[in-house]
């Protein structure tokens, strides 16, 4: 057995870059290559191509990239694990089986089920995430490529390094530090410097094509992330931070394989775009698996009207009356309007003196958020406000999907494992059904002395994503200073306050001191989930850079000093993080302050 697993990724999502699995199998060393094509709009994607056709219903980009990819793994010897399965794993092997004779290549292809449960509540998907103990199997019994349906992100890894180091389930450490790793690989270059809070302190063109990650498992579970050499992006403890707060919440992070506590995860800079994972400690899994339901939600519609130049708000209320007055006789269930206010006084160009009113309109009846809504819109291009135009012309109503998140299942495999052992103990969370929750900040007092005013991304990082209609915001620092005053200030109050819509939610506060982060969950805020598109951002991708973006108090003492690689630009001093507010001219728009 090898001390080292190299494990590499080649895809974040259904639609990821197609040429990262060349990249990836030609780029440097590699025992397994995964490839994750599952999220939970996907599911509900896949589920209304099945609709059409019932031999579909898995990525069939993966299938293209195997034309290619399965002759580059089999010369190199690499393995190929891909939830590229979705709601039909066994019709993908069966044309994965027919591509590989058609190569004439003796690739051995396997394939995971059970996760696909029969529809409940109206639902058009039921699955569950299951583990990586199917994956193991199959790689034990001699395959080379494995694709699953739903399986947890991380299994793509687990299942792989339990059949490589032989790890039995109650190896509840080893598999953490896989899953930590697997949770990091998933989302592809989000690891290497894609979407990045900081990216702005590197030269441009670090960012402009970032390589996929790879992890170097071992057998205690620890790992170290990086990439191939040569390929960009950037691979540091910020990068990684990031993306272990990307869609987790509190210290525990629960899964079919182990409970991985992520308040344990040491992260060391090693090299160059090496950094070492390790000191994670894990705990039995919960004895039920989480179920993801996708149903269909009857009809959604949408306009975007474009005002410009004066009197904006009477041209918005000028609209609005007029539209609800052509639907009054057949009213959609879910009338919205948003009115986004991106116009500038005394604009040079006629698209910055412009703002935006969207509508949105739901039911269940296609015919009340189809030509009901367009010709309503359409009718009024010479009788409603000066300067009437559209971004684009209305279409009809078109199917939308709900997806339930997830909730308990049946029975995991965590049943019949041995008993969980004692964990040191987290604080406990207050009341479940308070609106405002938090847990206690560091016993170390923050720092004091003069503040200034300034956004929150002058000294914090921010990533944000989706969990069914809930979202997440995970905040992090760079030095141990910046870290007892983000403990103490960026309370569930605070973020309330700065991000006025989450005002009467329920929002979590959760401490992972090892990290320098917070990670806050915020209930509802995305409705019946991505698919409902019930925000303008659907999916809370930035929501994070929206809190970075607002002002707060910060001490003096935090804020001089940009990190050193932003001095080698040539960027106005003004400019850079830390810069003195009054450098800044006092006839400067607010916006661009």
């Amino acid at each position: 057995m090898n001390n080292v697993l190299r494990v590499g990724n080649a895809s974040g999502f259904y639609g990821d870059r197609f040429d990262a699995v060349r990249e990836m199998l030609t780029g440097g060393e590699l025992d397994v290559l995964t490839g994750d094509y599952l999220a939970e709009l996907t599911m509900l994607i896949l589920g209304r191509d099945q609709l059409k056709d019932p031999a579909a219903g898995y990525a069939k980009t993966f299938l293209r990239q195997m034309e290619e990819g399965l002759g580059l793994a089999h010369e190199r010897g690499v393995r190929i694990v891909a939830n590229a399965g979705g709601l039909n794993p066994a019709g993908l092997a069966d044309a994965l089986r027919a591509l590989a004779a058609k190569l004439g290549l003796p690739t051995r292809i396997a394939h995971v089920e059970g996760d696909r449960l029969p529809p409940r509540h109206g639902a058009l998907t039921a699955n569950a995430y299951l583990g990586g103990a199917g994956i193991a199997a199959c790689l034990a019994e001699g395959a080379d490529v494995v694709v699953t349906g739903r399986v947890t992100d991380a299994a793509l890894v687990t299942g792989p390094a339990q059949w490589h180091f032989g790890w039995g389930p109650e190896a509840y450490d080893e598999l953490a530090g896989a899953v930590v790793a697997g949770h990091v690989l998933e989302c592809g270059t989000q690891a290497t410097g894609g979407n990045y809070a900081f990216f702005a302190a590197h030269d441009p063109l670090t960012f402009r094509r970032p390589g996929f990650p790879v992890a170097e498992l071992h057998a205690d579970g620890s790992s170290v992330l990086t990439k191939h050499p040569g390929t960009g992006g950037l691979v540091d403890v910020g990068t990684v931070t990031a993306q272990l707060l990307y869609e987790t919440a509190g210290a525990r992070y629960p899964g079919p394989d182990v409970t991985a506590r992520l308040d344990s995860v040491r992260l060391t800079q090693e090299g160059p775009d090496r950094v070492r994972v390790e000191g994670v400690r894990g705990e039995a899994p919960p004895p039920d698996l989480k179920v993801g339901l996708s149903r269909l939600g009857g009809f959604r519609n949408e306009v975007v009207f474009v005002l410009t130049g004066l009197d904006i708000d009477a041209k918005a209320a000028l609209l609005r009356g007029q539209i609800d007055d052509a639907l009054a006789k057949s009213t959609p269930s879910e009338v919205r309007w948003e009115l986004s206010r991106t116009d500038r006084p005394d604009a040079g160009t006629e698209e910055t003196a412009s703002a935006l009113l969207r509508l949105v309109v739901r039911d269940r009846d296609p015919e009340k958020v189809g030509r009901a809504v367009t010709g309503a819109a359409v009718e009024l291009a010479l009788a409603s406000y000066p300067g009437f135009h559209v971004t684009a012309p209305p279409g009809k109503g078109a199917l939308r999907g709900l997806r339930g998140g997830v909730r308990p299942g049946g029975p995991g495999p965590a049943h019949g494992r041995p008993p969980r052992r004692d964990p040191p103990e987290l604080p406990r969370p207050e009341d479940p059904r308070a609106r405002t929750r938090t847990r206690p900040g560091p016993s170390a007092a923050a720092p004091r002395g003069p503040t200034r005013r300034a956004p929150l991304g002058r000294i914090a990082g921010a990533r944000s994503g989706d969990k069914g209609g809930d979202a997440n915001v995970g905040v992090w620092v760079r030095t141990e200073e910046e870290w007892r005053w983000l403990a103490h200030a960026l309370t569930v109050e605070k973020v309330k306050e700065l991000l006025p819509e989450t005002a009467d939610l329920t929002v979590t506060r959760h401490l992972l001191p090892r990290l320098r982060a917070i990670n806050f969950t915020i209930a509802g805020i995305l409705g019946e989930g991505v698919a409902s598109q019930a925000r303008f951002d659907p999916q809370a991708k930035a929501l994070g850079e929206w809190l970075r973006s607002r002002h707060v108090d910060v001490p003096e003492a935090l804020l001089p000093g940009a990190p050193a690689a932003v001095s080698s630009l040539d960027v106005p001093e003004a400019l850079l993080p830390g810069a003195p507010a009054a450098v800044l001219p006092s006839d400067v728009p607010e916006v661009l302050q």
